[in-house]
C-alpha cells in the first residue's frame, strides 16, 4: 500500500484487462479504500510476464488475472511463489465450474472476448466520439449521438459518458451554466436522446469544495455557495420539464450505477 492509502493491485490479462479491472473494481466498491490499477494486457507468452511480476514485487501489490492459456498461467502461479506475492485467479474457477457443467472442454483461446469483432469497432468509435464530444466540444456534430448528458458542474457528465462509450454508444455531455442559454444544438436534439442530470446540494456543494480544494484555487462564490447551488438544481429541473429531458440523480451511486440507470431510462 502506498503512503497516501492507495491500494496497488496488477491486472494481468492475455485480452485487453477489462474484464478483470471490471471485477476488481466491483470487489474494491466494498471496501473503504482506493485502488490503482497497473494493467498489463495482451499477455499471451511466458516471456511477457516478468514486467508485471516485477512491478508487483515492487510495490507488494496483489496480483490477479485472466489467462486461458495453462501453460502462461502456471509460469505466472509459480513466478509470484517464488517472489512471495499475493495472487488470485480470477477465470480459471468459473473456467471450471462451466466445463463440469456442460461436459465440455473450453477453447482456451486467448482474447476471444474482446476480439476485433464489429462490437469492438463500435465501441472504439464510440469512445472516439465521447472524446471529442466531451464538455460541451464539436456541438455542430452533437446530432450524431446516440445519447447526450447534460446537468450542472460535477454531477458526472464526462465519466458516465466515457463509461457509456465503452458500452458501445455514441456519447456526447454538454454542461449547463447559469445565465448562460444552453445551447442551440442542444436544445435542437430528440428529447429521447438526451438525459438530464442531477445532485442532492449538499453533495453537489461538497463535491465542488472538494473540486477546487484541489486545484488549489478561489472558488467563485456561486459555484459553493448553497442557495446559488441550489438555484441552478431547480433551474435544471424547470429546464428538463420544459424540454421533455428525462432525468437521473446521481447522488451516492458509482458510475456504474448510474449509467445502468441511465440505460435503464433509456430503454424503450
Amino acid at each position: 500500500m502506498s503512503e497516501d492509502g492507495e491500494t496497488e493491485i496488477v491486472v494481468v490479462s492475455d485480452g485487453t484487462g477489462e474484464t478483470a479491472a471490471a471485477l476488481v473494481r466491483a470487489g474494491m466498491a466494498q471496501f473503504d479504500r482506493r485502488a490503482r490499477l497497473r494493467i498489463f494486457g495482451g499477455v499471451r507468452h511466458v516471456s511477457q510476464l516478468r514486467r508485471a511480476v516485477d512491478q508487483a514485487a515492487r510495490s507488494g501489490a496483489l496480483l490477479v488475472y485472466t489467462l486461458v492459456d495453462p501453460d502462461v498461467a502456471r509460469a505466472l502461479r509459480e513466478a509470484t511463489g517464488r517472489n512471495g506475492i499475493a495472487s488470485a485467479d480470477l477465470l480459471e474457477p468459473v473456467m471450471g465450474a462451466l466445463a463440469s457443467h456442460l461436459s465440455a472442454e473450453p477453447r482456451r483461446e486467448p482474447g476471444i472476448l474482446h476480439g476485433f469483432s464489429d462490437e469492438y469497432f463500435q465501441r472504439v468509435e464510440a469512445v472516439e466520439f465521447a472524446v471529442r464530444h466531451d464538455d460541451g466540444a464539436n456541438l455542430r456534430t452533437l446530432f450524431q449521438a446516440d445519447l447526450v448528458l447534460t446537468g450542472p458542474s460535477r454531477t458526472s457528465k464526462t465519466p458516465l459518458s466515457m463509461y457509456l462509450a465503452q458500452r458501445g454508444l455514441k456519447t456526447g455531455n454538454v454542461p449547463l451554466v447559469p445565465g448562460i442559454e444552453p445551447p442551440r444544438e442542444l436544445l435542437e436534439l430528440d428529447p429521447a436522446k438526451v438525459i438530464g442530470l442531477l445532485a442532492e446540494a449538499e453533495a453537489l456543494e461538497t463535491v465542488r469544495r472538494a473540486r477546487v480544494h484541489r486545484l488549489g484555487r478561489t472558488p467563485y462564490v456561486s459555484y459553493v455557495e448553497s442557495e446559488a447551488v441550489e438555484q441552478e438544481l431547480a433551474s435544471a429541473r424547470r429546464l428538463y420539464r420544459e424540454r421533455g429531458w428525462r432525468s437521473v440523480d446521481v447522488t451516492g451511486r458509482a458510475v456504474e450505477e448510474n449509467a445502468a440507470r441511465i440505460l435503464e431510462v433509456m430503454a424503450p
